[in-house]
């Protein structure tokens, strides 16, 4: 007979404690241990695992190697962020709040992938199969020849899966639901999605399937249960948005078969998600050109060129401690920035409240933006309008220096391709980056890539200081009448 061990186990980090407490030591989070219940053989360990090792055959790191064969899906922008399709095999977790449209996206991918031909399972924890229809059907999808089934016990879908033609895809919505008989918590637990989460991961491995997990999110945006899933399954997708936005971005965080900064953009109609093919032109569309403090940013994501608007509201303050409120930017970059315009531009912006905002729920998280936030702030303390077909972009220094950025050609392009003729961003140095640019036009010598450099496709206005800049929009900045005539 097997003897029942209990312990108590962290849902948050799954660090193994040998009492109850109320805070975990190894995170710090408080109540989140639980007891859970597992079986222990008695057996002595001299008997157990007795088996002898075999031997391994070992290669070395030099060899001809293939690129992973893809499973395309049929939708170009989850396909791009998986890193050009479906590796046969393979397993994704995909992560998102609640309502956000993870089943949406998985149930139209799985219908565009059975419409092509291949065999697709969709197994769901939460739902009913009658709700799953009710959805397709909204969604127009009715007819896709997906096999849908409403089951949590992880030993039973393996079965299921292994009957048959083998599949293509497979989604589990959502792990957090599956539970498995060699685990007696409750489903949900560390252990129990750790177990699950592993038993999936080995029949993919075993049959070639590419499996796709659903994963819940904490109030923080995490993906909830134990940290070890994320590093067990081969890429982790973030589906990003909020309500207030009808796009949303399908992010990879990690991604073994591709990169891991690629991004898709959708957009949430009555028939589905749709995709968005030049997001430029989505984030830009209710752009207010005529206004102070508002600057264009040209930025990159992945491979991707993406141009955003971003707008700063500086005004002065009652507040012993003024305010410093970003939304779409990292608050300690905008920090930074209004650091470095005191200290070397001499703007002093004490005794301002600054309010930075990323227009249309876009977040930026590369440090490119730092000289687009600072036309937008010098623009509303000094009430100038910046040219309505002019972007920034560049990283600012902890000197006042403007540091050039990759990929700078391409943000370029996609600027003029949107109808801009200007730029300003710093100046790219050295033939380090004229054979950046080589690579990343394609061409087949920097020397060619140079020469593309110096006819860039609209007007650049470089900048080697953040003074720059700042004397550029203070000579455009309207006269401020005199106090008395204010008054007035």
């Amino acid at each position: 007979m097997a003897k029942r061990a209990a312990s108590f186990i962290c849902q948050v980090c799954g660090a193994a404690h040998t009492r109850w407490q109320g805070r975990c030591d190894s995170c710090g989070a408080w109540n989140s241990i639980a007891e859970e219940t597992a079986a222990a053989d008695t057996l002595p360990a001299t008997l157990r695992g007795g088996r002898k090792g075999r031997l391994i055959a070992l290669e070395s790191l030099s060899g001809a190697s293939e690129d992973a064969p893809r499973v395309r899906v049929g939708i170009s922008e989850l396909d791009r962020v998986a890193g050009g399709g479906l590796v046969p095999g393979s397993v994704l977790l995909i992560g998102g709040d609640p309502g956000i449209g993870k089943s949406t996206l998985l149930i139209q991918a799985s219908a565009a992938l059975a419409s092509a031909g291949h065999r697709v399972i969709y197994v769901s924890g939460e739902e009913a199969v009658a709700q799953v229809r009710l959805r397709a059907e909204r969604l127009g999808l009715a007819g896709a020849a997906v096999e849908l089934a409403a089951e949590t016990n992880v030993e039973d879908i393996v079965a299921t899966l292994s009957e048959g033609r083998r599949p293509a895809l497979v989604v589990i919505d959502s792990i957090q639901t599956m539970w498995t008989d060699t685990v007696e918590s409750a489903p949900g637990t560390v252990t129990q999605v750790r177990s699950s989460a592993q038993i999936l991961i080995r029949y993919a491995k075993r049959a070639g399937a590419a499996v796709i997990l659903v994963g819940h999110v904490t109030k923080d945006g995490q993906i909830a249960g134990p940290r070890v899933v994320e590093h067990m399954v081969d890429a982790v997708l973030s589906f990003e948005g909020d309500s207030a936005h009808h796009f949303r971005i399908l992010r990879a965080q990690k991604n073994r078969f591709g990169p891991t900064d690629e991004i898709g953009v959708f957009e949430m109609t009555g028939l589905g998600l749709a995709e968005v093919a030049n997001p430029s032109e989505l984030f830009l569309s209710n752009r207010d050109s005529g206004a102070p403090g508002t600057a264009v940013y040209a930025g990159m994501e992945g491979t991707r060129p993406v141009l955003v608007e971003i707008q700063a509201l500086v005004v002065p303050t009652n507040l012993g401690t003024p305010r410093r409120a970003a939304v779409g930017w990292d608050p300690s970059r905008l920090s930074m920035v209004l650091a470095v315009l005191e200290a070397r531009c001499g703007i002093k912006l004490g005794a301002h409240d600054v309010h930075l905002n990323v227009a249309g729920g876009f977040r930026i998280s590369e440090p490119a933006a730092d000289l687009a936030v600072a036309a937008a702030l010098i623009s509303s303390l000094s009430g100038a309008v910046l040219p309505h077909d002019c972007v920034y972009f560049g990283e600012v220094s902890l000197t006042g220096a403007v540091r050039p950025v990759p990929h700078a050609l391409a943000r370029l392009k996609e600027a003029a391709k949107l109808g801009f003729t200007r730029a300003v961003a710093p100046e790219a140095k050295g033939s380090a980056s004229g054979n950046a640019k080589a690579k990343e036009a394609g061409k087949e010598t920097a020397k060619e890539a140079a020469k593309e450099a110096l006819e860039p496709p609209l007007a650049t206005e470089t900048v080697t200081s953040l003074g720059d800049i700042v004397a550029a929009i203070a000579s455009r900045a309207p006269r401020r009448a005199p106090r008395e005539r204010q008054e007035g």
